[in-house]
């Protein structure tokens, strides 16, 4: 396999970048289906907030195939300072379908993808925390973080850091990020296919190709 030419991949850059999930995935990276969400939420902690908009688009052959994207009523008040940043308002959401009817519908459209999302303990934590809150087992999904992967495929000299608007910009997005859910998870779809582009440039097939060496 060959290597990374701007950065040296250690076995700890893998395990933070790869789930053992995915460390075990075999197929060609052309080959694999991504679903990457985004959510928006009430505050920080899944612990004492909740969910307000769920977005995800579908990636298959290098593409965007599908996008999901419905708000959320999280049954308490937003925040004034979380709609300052966000825009979504109490009235947006309230005639949203709560997180018992929006989780189901979500958790259909990523099944059998590998769940991508732009610092994904944030987004994976309020989902399977969400999925705790209305009885429903949170399906194995594998799951791939784009900072980490950005960490593994950038170098420091390219990007100053890797968060969500560096990286849009680095790529050239046609999406940028602004705090909603959809736009949020399209433009990390077109961040983790630049990466994608990286990898298979420097040899890597596989996303099991990682771990390896």
């Amino acid at each position: 396999m060959a290597r990374l030419t701007v950065k040296r991949v250690t076995t700890d850059d893998v395990m933070d970048a790869v789930s053992a999930g995915l460390a075990g995935l075999p197929q060609p990276l052309a080959e694999l289906d991504f679903v990457i969400v985004d959510v928006e939420t009430t505050g920080w902690l899944p612990e004492e907030a909740r969910i307000t908009e769920i977005g995800a688009v579908q990636v298959s052959g290098g593409r965007v195939q599908a996008q999901f994207c419905t708000l959320v009523n999280p049954g308490s008040p937003i925040p004034a300072d979380i709609t300052a940043l966000t825009g979504i308002t109490d009235a947006m959401v309230g005639q949203a379908p709560p997180i018992s009817a929006a989780m189901p519908r979500f958790l259909s459209f990523a099944r059998g993808c590998v769940l991508t999302a732009h610092n994904a303990a944030f987004d994976i934590g309020f989902l399977s925390a969400a999925c705790g809150a209305c009885g429903v087992p949170w399906p194995a999904f594998p799951v791939l973080d784009t900072v980490a992967l950005a960490r593994l495929a950038l170098g420091a000299t390219e990007v100053p850091d890797c968060k969500l608007r560096t990286l849009a910009n680095f790529f050239g997005t046609t999406t940028l990020p602004c705090h909603r859910a959809l736009p949020d998870a399209l433009a990390t779809a077109e961040v983790l296919l630049g990466l994608l582009r990286r990898l298979a440039a420097a040899g890597v097939r596989t996303l099991a190709e990682l771990s390896s060496g």
